[in-house]
């Protein structure tokens, strides 16, 4: 029977780090689609499926999103060069920084965890909310955005290269933004 909200374990995926602004994993922004393909065939045997799209008058097609649907990653791309990486809550793998796991926990706890980090940094320039209150770290370039699993929400990390900080709402597509 299919499972739709069945959240993996936590020593069923696999691990990386966040080097802030610079990498999710081995995933370095700034890289093509065929070089994030790459990256990735090392741990997962799923190909990236491309969403191409076309600029008002230019012929060209250039992909603007990448997705592993069943490793839980959705990649975005700007100008063909990695600018976003959305790590599904369910069964996307687990991001680390700082020691602390950042996808499929529970939201408040880890806004708190945002919190306390803010408190040694400079005043308002750490934590910043988009709509529904979703909290994000200016310092590690993540947003914590949600996604439903079940009648529970969890962590949905979205990750972003520092000159996405200039106008984060706009900076990737819409549907890069959970609407829960």
């Amino acid at each position: 029977m299919f499972e739709w909200w069945h959240v993996l374990a936590e020593d069923e995926r696999q691990g990386w780090t966040l080097d802030p602004f610079m990498s999710v994993g081995p995933l370095g922004f700034g890289m093509a689609p065929d070089e994030a393909s790459e990256a990735l065939s090392g741990v997962t045997g799923e190909a990236q499926r491309h969403t191409r799209s076309r600029r008002t008058n230019e012929t060209a097609h250039v992909v603007a999103e990448g997705e592993y649907r069943e490793f839980g990653l959705k990649l975005y791309y700007r100008e063909e060069r990695l600018a976003g990486v959305v790590v599904d809550a369910l069964r996307g793998p687990q991001v680390f920084v700082e020691g602390v796991a950042l996808v499929g926990q529970v939201p408040s706890v880890l806004e708190q965890w945002m919190l306390d980090r803010a408190e040694v940094r400079e005043p308002y320039t750490e934590l910043s909310y988009m709509d529904a209150g979703i909290p994000g770290s200016s310092s590690l370039g993540v947003v914590l955005d949600v996604q439903r699993a079940g009648d529970h929400l969890l962590t949905r990390p979205v990750f972003v290269p520092r000159e996405a900080l200039d106008d984060l709402t706009h900076f990737l597509p819409r549907e890069a933004w959970s609407r829960c």
